[in-house]
């Protein structure tokens, strides 16, 4: 079985950029809107001949109680429950938010 690694993070810190770094695809729309993924997006990996699932997440709120980004938190969730590996992204920009404190 591949171990699957599960990229973690708010809306547009580099998710799905990394995501299609990893698979050496453009299966992830990239764009500066927050909230284009909104569900788990699984994709291929390899590192030398080691094979892995990398899984986009859309933008974690963690707190939200209700409607399209409470739905988003709980795939998120999900994926992390299926994860052997969970990469938390941040956007080095930025630094460390309110946000990502939270998440974290």
């Amino acid at each position: 079985m591949k171990p699957t690694l599960v990229l973690v993070g708010r809306p547009n810190v580099g998710k799905s950029t990394l995501f299609n770094r990893l698979t050496r695809t453009r299966d992830a729309i990239v764009a500066d809107i927050p909230g284009l993924t909104r569900d788990r997006h699984y994709g291929q990996g390899r590192v030398g001949d080691k094979p892995y699932l990398v899984m986009d997440t859309g933008g974690f709120e963690p707190v939200v109680k209700e409607g399209i980004l409470h739905a988003m938190a709980k795939q998120t969730l999900q994926a992390i429950d299926e994860a052997d590996r969970v990469l938390f992204i941040v956007d080095g920009r930025q630094g460390v938010t309110a946000h990502d404190k939270i998440i974290a």
